[in-house]
Parts: C-alpha cells; sequence; structure tokens
C-alpha cells in the first residue's frame, strides 16, 4: 500500500473514531432518568459509553503516532525492534506501532 493511501485510510478511521466519540459525548450529556429502575439502566449504559470513549480515544491517539511516523518515514517498521511489521498485522490495524513480537510482549505485560 502506497503512503497517500495508508495516510487517507488513517485519517478516514479518525473522522470515524472522532464521530463515535461525538455521539458518545452527546449521550453521556443526557439528563439522568427521575425513575430509579430506568436511572440504573442508564448509569450502567454510560460507565459502556465511558469506556468505550476512552478506547475511541486511545486509538485516535494511535493513529496520530502513525500518522506521525507516516511523515518521518518510519512506518511500517517496529518501533520497540525496527522491524518491518507484517504487511497483514498493518492490514488489520493500521496504526500499530508493534511487529507481532513485540506486541506478543505488551500483551504479557513486559515491556516491548
Amino acid at each position: 500500500m502506497k503512503n497517500e493511501e495508508i495516510e487517507n485510510k488513517l485519517k478516514t478511521m479518525k473522522a470515524d473514531l472522532q464521530r463515535r466519540r461525538s455521539a458518545i459525548d452527546a449521550d453521556l450529556g443526557a439528563a439522568l432518568d427521575p425513575d430509579s429502575e430506568d436511572r440504573i439502566t442508564q448509569v450502567e449504559n454510560d460507565q459502556v459509553l465511558t469506556e468505550m470513549r476512552r478506547e475511541a480515544a486511545a486509538q485516535i491517539t494511535a493513529i496520530d503516532a502513525a500518522l506521525e511516523r507516516l511523515k518521518r518515514g518510519s512506518f511500517g517498521h517496529c518501533v520497540r525492534c525496527l522491524a518491518p511489521i507484517e504487511p497483514n498485522r498493518l492490514e488489520a490495524i493500521p496504526y500499530t506501532p508493534y511487529c507481532m513480537s513485540c506486541a506478543r510482549l505488551a500483551d504479557e505485560g513486559l515491556s516491548p
């Protein structure tokens, strides 16, 4: 995939996440229902929405970092070991900073 295609894909993903985050913000801004049973459900839903918003913000940050790596010419290389990131991994998660080996280390709680 060419840099321009990668940049467009990342920017499209970021715009989608920003729209989703705005919709979540609107839902979170809704007044709580005075009915206690409905209020409990609404509070539980707000907790889920808050986590979804946090995940969207983290993905936006990761996308911004990937766009910066693209500008610097280091996109597609692991930020830890500098090895090329597997093409199928980049296709699935274009903003990933790690190759499969380093991602496994991160998942295991080891410092990548």
